[in-house]
């Protein structure tokens, strides 16, 4: 037997509750397999409906009793909560149920990690914790109380402000604590934290000098892990005061570090509650991104506390509203903290690697999905990654100023609300009066848009012709032209540019942009900045791409001519076995002999388009992407690359060394960002020698990291992965690199056999999402492993998520998506991957999660 039939729920069909909630008040008597929860919800009529059917979610609970107006009541109990008759007028409902914390493995409602209690709610999981309206729509304010053991549970957390806490008289040896959070939020927004916790503590004064108490919670031992998650929260609220102009409204704000964790994140009010790994970091234990990652998280959370949780999402289909625009947000951070032309081209990267596989295969879905079985499926690339530059889009068309003006209008007018996409723009259209009825498409549509662009030189005058099209789907078989913001500057021939960058509209299928009064052809610098998230198309040889990579003065731009050139110079060594382009191997000897150029932008200079990414460059293009051959032609271009520079790799790698203390700021960063680059080069050259020597001497985790990934990737290391074992062994944050370096570093005919190996290490918890992504998500990672012809990556994969589906069917699914580009690949791994998802779908009472996706990709 699988999961109930799932249902198909469909924006279009949205109804308000027929009911809106005054107050919450919730006690919870804590338990490991026995815990108590009583509620006491005043409802009233909703006046936006005449509906009044009174259903409430609920899973997996045992009611005890339930009230109404303080008469007992029996309501019918379903697989997914109760109905119960009510009067059309205001009453109290009250229950009381009991649910086992310690046996839900799913980590949704409330559970134990490591002997702690936390909590999971977004998107559904308080329906697990008692029955409730748990729809984003229905919001309310909360009082909670909680009584635990004092020993064992002597830090009781939960949303909002603390109340008082005490001994309880009724229970010796217990305690109790009680918080209101006085702001109205959904359930989602829940949050509950029980455990033998200790505090790192600052504050923060806002602007109008209110003082807000800040908390770190973490296990003990951890305390040292905490301070630069602290500074990042400070910084967030500063930079949110000056930017936005958002005060935090709260006496208190917390965060609790827990180890088993399904996300990043999560933005619960007042009190987020982070993974482990988005929290707890020391220069020994955690690399440069690392800190960077802990930074944007710690900021992205707390950003959630106006665009998310003082405005919130009517219904889930609206997630990017709260999801996108706090990702933009976020980014913009980041931009501030760090370096802007770096982020833009990180942004770039991980959104091509991740979002244009998803719009190009059969999980493709509109930023705003119009219907879904399975709302955990739909935290994806597109709604968080895509629906940010969607954002971004529409601040580049309106203008800074414009952009400001309407999120002023957005909060004045929406706070406490939930709301939708319409509401959104409309703003936009109220401070601007433009009509952003074709703008909307970006949400409506999905796929990733194409641009093909020529162009025409005649007396003076450029023309660049500009066609836009979008592939048909099963989500939007008959795309419409999209608004598409296009920054563009021209280079004359000396390198000097004559028209700087100006942005282009686009808004039919075929548009011409003249250029008039040019003393020469110019050469086009073409979607500056990555001004949408499109593909580009256009005909260009390596000598224009070798031009614009020495000349061109955007730096994005600059970044993907280089890009470009190592695409064009690998798709044809990939299948055509040439010889790798000099003009690639001399723009980034140019480019690393350039010493104005911020390290950490040549670093990423220095790399070269994913093996997956190339593979699907080719299905694009009408070809079958061989994985060894990617494999092999980008392992003998970084070789050439080696020799091309070995000339001034020994300087570069001297001059990024950092005498000073170890600071996990932009510039120390970008030094060993540069150093760790310049050293995967020299490796080639001297096969891990200095990389041995790097790790012998490293005085932190990047350093040390860097040089073990070097030594692996040289054939040797063994003793190198011993020592970082015998370190480390008893931290799991580290030790989850240790899992994943193995497996990522692996050659591709081995990269089954070790995660094989690694499962059945003694440290492999495949029950912790950490450990599990750092092994057999890594697996997936390593493109030409996974996809080794024998088909043993798939076959691994498959029988460790249809292990882990019935403990945790969140993260299985999520999984599931390294099948997604199945049909890109030739027939024998095709029917390979067929058949270990096929595997996965007849499991018996296989999750609805998991069916969803697996359903999805197999339909392609």
């Amino acid at each position: 037997m699988r999961d109930a039939a799932p249902t198909t729920i469909y924006l279009k069909d949205y109804e308000p509750f027929g009911f809106a909630v005054e107050n919450v008040e919730l006690t919870f008597e804590l338990h490991p397999t026995a815990t108590r929860v009583k509620s006491r919800i005043a409802f009233r009529p909703n006046p936006a409906t005449t509906d009044r059917r009174f259903f409430l979610h609920g899973e997996n609970l045992t009611l005890i009793r339930a009230a109404i107006d303080g008469a007992e009541v029996t309501p019918e109990i379903t697989d997914e909560g109760l109905i119960c008759t009510v009067a059309d007028a205001p009453f109290t409902w009250e229950a009381e149920v009991e649910i086992n914390p310690q046996a839900n493995t799913a980590l949704e409602g409330l559970y134990m990690s490591n002997g702690m209690y936390c909590t999971q709610c977004e998107a559904e999981g308080f329906r697990k914790i008692t029955y409730y309206p748990d729809r984003p729509d229905v919001m309310a304010v909360f009082t909670v109380r909680m009584i635990a053991p004092q020993d064992e549970m002597p830090v009781l957390l939960s949303n909002g402000n603390g109340e008082g806490m005490g001994s309880d008289t009724a229970s010796p040896g217990t305690h109790y604590a009680t918080w209101h959070d006085p702001w109205p939020k959904p359930a989602y927004l829940f949050a509950l934290v029980a455990g033998n916790l200790v505090s790192i503590e600052d504050s923060f004064t806002t602007l109008s000098g209110k003082h807000v108490r800040l908390a770190i919670w973490v296990r003990p031992g951890d305390e040292h892990k905490c301070a630069f998650a602290m500074e990042a929260l400070k910084k967030s609220m500063a930079w949110d005061e000056k930017v936005y102009g958002r005060e935090y409204d709260l006496d208190e704000f917390n965060i609790v570090a827990v180890d088993d964790f399904n996300m990043g994140a999560m933005e619960n009010k007042g009190l987020n509650i982070f993974n482990s790994s988005a929290v707890l970091a020391s220069p020994e234990t955690a690399t440069d991104m690392n800190f960077e990652r802990i930074e944007a998280i710690v900021a992205h959370e707390y950003f959630h506390n106006w665009t998310g949780n003082r405005i919130t999402c009517r219904d889930w289909f609206q997630l990017c509203l709260k999801e996108g625009l706090t990702v933009f947000r976020d980014a913009q951070f980041t931009a501030d903290m760090r370096s802007a032309p770096v982020k833009r081209i990180q942004d770039a990267i991980d959104l091509r690697a991740r979002q244009f596989p998803e719009d190009q295969g059969p999980l493709a879905h509109p930023v705003r999905p119009e219907s879904f079985q399975e709302i955990n499926n739909f935290y994806t690339a597109t709604v968080y990654e895509k629906g940010a530059e969607v954002i971004a889009m529409l601040k580049r068309l309106v203008g800074d100023d414009a952009y400001a003006r309407a999120l002023d209008l957005y909060f004045q007018r929406h706070d406490g609300q939930a709301c939708t996409i319409e509401d959104w723009l409309t703003v936009f259209e109220d401070v601007t009066g433009r009509d952003l009825t074709q703008f909307k498409r970006w949400y409506s549509q999905a796929g990733t848009p194409r641009l093909r662009v020529t162009d025409d030189w005649a007396d003076g005058t450029y023309t660049l012709h500009v066609t836009q099209t979008l592939p048909p789907s099963a989500t939007t078989p008959d795309p419409q032209p999209q608004v598409i913001p296009i920054n563009l500057g021209l280079l004359g021939p000396n390198g000097d540019e004559v028209v700087p960058t100006t942005m282009l509209e686009m808004t039919q299928v075929s548009q011409s942009f003249r250029f008039e009064g040019l003393a020469a052809k110019p050469i086009p610098s073409i979607l500056r900045d990555f001004s949408a998230p499109v593909v580009l198309e256009r005909d260009s040889d390596s000598a224009e791409r070798a031009f614009l990579l020495a000349h061109d003065t955007d730096p994005f731009n600059r970044w993907e001519a280089g890009r470009a050139l190592a695409r064009a110079t690998l798709t044809d060594m990939a299948t055509q076995g040439a010889a790798p382009d000099p003009a690639y191997l001399d723009g980034m000897l140019t480019v690393l002999r350039d010493d104005t150029l911020d390290p950490a932008y040549r670093a990423l200079m220095l790399g070269m388009p994913g093996q997956s990414d190339l593979a699907g460059s080719i299905a694009q293009a009408g070809g079958t992407p061989d994985p060894m051959a990617i494999w092999q032609a980008s392992e003998t271009l970084k070789q050439a690359l080696a020799q091309q520079c070995q000339d001034v790799l020994p300087r570069l790698y001297a001059e990024a060394h950092v005498d000073a203390p170890y600071r996990p700021d932009a510039d120390q960063s970008g030094k060993r960002a540069l150093g760790g680059a310049v050293l995967s080069l020299i490796s080639r050259l001297d096969g891990g020698a200095q990389a041995a020597t790097q790790y012998a001497q490293a005085t932190n985790m990047t350093l040390q990291l860097q040089a073990l990934g070097c030594v692996l990737s040289a054939k040797r290391g063994t003793a190198e992965l011993g020592a970082f074992y015998t370190q480390w062994q008893t931290d799991r944050l580290v030790i989850d690199k240790w899992f994943m370096m193995q497996v990522v570093q692996a050659e591709p005919g081995d990269a089954a056999r070790i995660t094989e190996t690694l499962t059945a290490h003694p440290d492999f918890n495949w029950k912790n999402p950490n450990r599990f992504r750092a092994t057999l998500g890594a697996l997936a990672m390593n493109h030409a492993g996974f996809h080794a012809a024998d088909g043993a990556g798939y076959a691994l994969l498959a029988d460790w998520l249809i292990r882990l589906d019935p403990v945790n069917p969140q993260t299985t699914a999520r999984m599931c998506q390294a099948f997604q580009t199945w049909k890109r690949y030739d027939a024998d791994r095709q029917g390979m991957m067929r058949e270990a998802m096929e595997r996965i779908m007849g499991q018996d009472g296989l999750s609805r999660d998991t069916g969803e996706m697996i359903g999805r990709i197999l339909s392609a």
